[in-house]
């Protein structure tokens, strides 16, 4: 993104963008449009030109654009003019569904039953072609749905034209495209710089609405690229999906619980793969609307396709807080939101934003009850090995370096057997309850010593449930004692090893709040006896 300065817009007229002028002196037709694309494919052929045209949705190379056209209405049953006239398409749409259509390759039949809004191609990265010098970019729509457009489908050309007057029309055609991409690069820098000045605007207006949305939902899509960005790649879907228990206990609440979702209409927020989404499903929803920001969403679109659920499955590109759903209120929100230690990743804030503008009176979020545990461990050879091991490393002593070493939390399997306390509850959230503020915590604990040994570390996991109007109940648990699950455990090692009695107390305070300069990390300090440390989770 460029960079720009004083973006408060104080009154001056130096800050605002200069914006260019777009009046189109060229918008007076010359009285040729109607019969633009029957003298177009005469003068191919007079001139020995060759227009290649590929299918929108196979790969037939035809003559033209009207005959491309007419393919896709014979053989792929769907009108493009007819879409474009549905959804009352201007330049901009129109663009956009081309090079949606091309880069998502969909089928044909997702552009039928379209909802009038939001088209799945509203995003502005559909404007970048996807084949240079398409020849249906360098249609007009409106001729396309004009009297003479819509019958070009149907009627030849008739009469010849001199290869003068060809000629001249072929040129004033390609002076007219020119000055409309030119038009098109000028509106959209000035969409930049409007957007640029609108986001100054509100981050530095006195009404920030930081009380009531949360820093996450702040932030400009362009600062919260990289986290979506991390999940548009299959690799990360395939390790969740592979993780059964997870995977297998939201299916096992959707499919045991059939009246929870009975003719209901539900909100999957940061679908992915769109599993979960398929679960209600087939669990008897009556619609679902599936939304996420990551690419992965296209491949989701050809796997609802694909298990024919296209006709309950809504799929919707964007974040949550930047797009409007097509419903008013939905039923049941569910999403896989959890991070390592529960909260990081900071998606909890999304499902929050969802539930309080979207959800009935009467529904529920899934997962409804949630908890964050601690457990003491005693484990001296990871400790050596991640702490100790500076003190004398080639016999130089480089202990400095666990100033950087301990502060940074770890995820990864803790042995069961290295724990040495009862396991305790430092927190419950209640999802279809919880106040975004309640997610920033401070909690005092007590740890039960059940081994007299030295404390190297404190672990941390979360445990889920699905409780609420369930007549079969279902949980699951990320800690040590259990089937390991892609969220392994979070430990917090000790600088210093405290020593520690079997059936003693080991009371300390817990503190966790989201890191400012990157609201989707964790910062938590422990308050352990005589000594504070504070470790981050990134």
């Amino acid at each position: 993104m460029a960079e720009h300065t004083d973006p408060r817009g104080d009154g001056n007229a130096d800050d605002m963008p200069e914006l260019s002028d777009c009046d189109d002196e060229d918008e007076d037709d010359d009285g040729d449009d109607e019969e633009q694309w029957r003298w177009m494919e005469e003068e191919e052929e007079e001139d020995g030109q060759q227009v290649t045209v590929t299918c929108l949705f196979c790969d037939r190379l035809l003559s033209s654009v009207p005959a491309t056209l007419q393919h896709c209405t014979a053989e792929h049953q769907v009108n493009l003019v007819d879409v474009i006239r549905k959804h009352n398409l201007d330049d901009y749409g129109y663009i956009k569904m081309i090079n949606f259509i091309r880069s998502t390759k969909c089928d044909a039949s997702c552009l039928t039953g379209l909802p009038d809004a939001p088209l799945p191609w509203e995003s502005e990265d559909f404007l970048r072609p996807v084949q240079q010098d398409d020849p249906l970019l360098q249609t007009d729509p409106e001729e396309l749905c004009g009297s003479e457009g819509s019958s070009l489908l149907t009627s030849q050309s008739s009469g010849a034209q001199s290869h003068d007057a060809l000629l001249q029309r072929a040129q004033t055609a390609e002076e007219r495209a020119r000055s409309s991409e030119e038009a098109l690069a000028r509106a959209m820098d000035d969409l930049h710089k409007l957007k640029l000045l609108a986001q100054g605007l509100v981050l530095n207006a006195g009404t920030s609405k930081s009380g009531n949305l949360g820093t996450v939902a702040e932030l400009r899509e362009d600062e919260d690229e990289a986290y979506f960005s991390s999940y548009g790649h299959y690799g990360i879907h395939e390790e969740m999906l592979k993780d059964k228990v997870r995977t297998e206990s939201y299916r096992d609440f959707m499919y045991s619980n059939p009246e929870v979702f009975r003719d209901k209409v539900v909100l999957d927020v940061g679908c992915g793969t769109g599993i979960l989404s398929m679960f209600a499903a087939r669990s008897g929803a009556k619609k679902v609307i599936a939304v996420d920001q990551s690419e992965i969403i296209y491949q989701a679109m050809d796997i609802v396709r694909s298990n024919q659920l296209e006709d309950k499955i809504t799929l919707i590109k964007g974040r949550i807080e930047d797009i409007n759903l097509p419903v008013e209120k939905v039923d049941i929100i569910i999403s896989e939101w959890m991070g390592y230690f529960l909260l990081f990743e900071s998606m909890l804030d999304s499902v929050l934003y969802a539930r309080d503008l979207y959800l009935a009176d009467t529904g529920s979020v899934y997962p409804d009850l949630c908890n964050i545990s601690l457990a003491a461990v005693g484990d001296p050879q990871r400790h050596q090995d991640r702490i100790a091991f500076w003190d004398d490393v080639y016999g130089f002593n480089m202990a400095c370096m666990k100033k950087a070493v301990v502060p940074e939390a770890m995820v990864e399997v803790v042995k069961a057997d290295t724990l040495i306390s009862e396991p305790t509850v430092i927190q419950t959230i209640d999802c279809n309850k919880v106040c975004l503020s309640e997610l920033e915590f401070a909690s005092e604990f007590c740890l039960k010593i059940t081994n007299s040994t030295d404390c190297t570390a404190i672990v941390g996991y979360f445990d889920i449930f699905f409780d609420k109007g369930c007549s079969n109940k279902v949980m699951f648990s990320t800690g040590p004692q259990v089937t390991k699950t892609h969220w392994n455990q979070t430990v917090f090692l000790l600088d210093r090893p405290v020593s520690v009695q079997a059936g003693e107390e080991l009371r300390g305070k817990i503190t966790v709040r989201k890191n400012k300069k990157d609201p989707r990390s964790l910062l938590v300090t422990f308050d352990l006896r005589d000594r504070k440390q504070t470790y981050s989770l990134q």
